[in-house]
């Protein structure tokens, strides 16, 4: 099975919400995948962005949501 390519493209960024001593960095951006809509995404990246680990990707809506809730709780 071959791998897939992704690309993506950070449209903004929002913040780091922490750093690992190895220098990645656990951000919460604004991604355009393969070209897609672009949609909050929460994840870990390498120093210089050409790696990343796995993380989640909210839309506008579900952002929203989140951010409710954690009104409502904090």
């Amino acid at each position: 099975m071959q791998k897939q390519s992704i690309s993506f493209e950070i449209i903004d960024s929002f913040g780091v919400l922490s750093e690992s001593p190895k220098g990645w960095r656990k951000e919460v951006n604004l991604v355009s995948w393969n070209g897609g809509k672009p949609k909050y995404d929460i994840r870990d990246w390498a120093p210089d962005h050409s790696k990343m680990g796995r993380g989640i990707t909210l839309s506008a809506q579900e952002m929203d949501a989140l951010k409710k809730v954690l009104e409502e709780k904090i």
